[in-house]
């Protein structure tokens, strides 16, 4: 069935001290000749003349320290709340693996502005522009274009969902929504500014609290949007890391496009 794919990765890396966190990981680099073949001298009890085939060098071995938030990740509902529609929240690890294969949409928009929100009206635009209509369990990936700007500042200026945009999404069977941005809300300084100007408090996270209300994750840190060669007929596979009891699991999110 997917022997003859073209594979498009829609990854970031999960880098040390990247600039694209809040709160960066920190990643330790064990060499070949350096901490890696100490390692093997101190476990194996063996010296660097013993290690025949690889000419005297150890193993590479990384150690990293990192939030399950950075890199490309899949939020788990339980990152929303204890709870989602009245019953315990799933962690990653509870998480159905076929929310996380299935058929793709890519939805462009682009056109909106750093800080502004995703509405309702938008997503049916974008639809329209491409003659689609929603299928349950598709998984929506949302084309900001903000991961051309991952290595600067500039990359956390995006537009994000809003409460009733993931509530519409879900109401439409959608189970996964992705982002090729930092966070599928706007970003933090504009929720924090609308909420000190209003003092209104549904400025904050609404679109990851709307999980509380209806069940769905979210593929955050996305790339490569711009890749597909078709803004649909592609599938996506976000399987996330399964880490116990957690909230998110890094994920190495593929697009999977038919040839021909």
């Amino acid at each position: 069935m997917f022997g003859d794919v073209r594979r498009i990765d829609l990854s970031v890396p999960l880098g040390h001290q990247a600039a694209s966190e809040s709160a960066p990981a920190q990643g330790r680099y064990a060499r070949h000749d350096g901490e890696g073949l100490r390692q093997m001298q101190q476990f194996l009890g063996v010296r660097p003349e013993d290690l025949v085939y690889s000419g005297g060098l150890g193993w590479a071995v990384e150690e990293v320290q990192a939030l399950t938030h950075t890199g490309t990740h899949v939020d788990a509902p339980y990152h929303y709340g204890p709870t989602s529609e009245g019953k315990p929240a799933r962690t990653i690890d509870q998480v159905p693996l076929e929310w996380c294969f299935a058929p793709g949409v890519a939805l462009d928009v682009r056109h909106k502005q750093a800080g502004a929100e995703i509405t309702v009206a938008d997503l049916e635009a974008a639809l329209r522009a491409i003659a689609y209509q929603l299928r349950p369990r598709d998984i929506v990936l949302l084309h900001t274009g903000a991961d051309k700007r991952l290595h600067s500042p500039e990359y956390f200026a995006q537009p994000g969902l809003g409460r009733d945009g993931v509530l519409w999404l879900v109401g439409q069977g959608v189970k996964v929504i992705g982002i090729d941005a930092y966070t599928l809300d706007r970003p933090f300084a504009s929720m924090v500014a609308d909420y000190r100007r209003t003092g209104d408090g549904r400025h904050v996270w609404p679109a990851h609290f709307a999980g509380i209300t209806k069940e769905y994750c979210q593929i955050e840190k996305l790339a490569n949007l711009d890749q597909l060669p078709r803004p649909h007929g592609f599938y996506v596979s976000c399987q996330p890391v399964k880490i116990e009891g957690a909230s998110a699991g890094w994920c190495r999110a593929v697009a999977l496009v038919p040839e021909g």
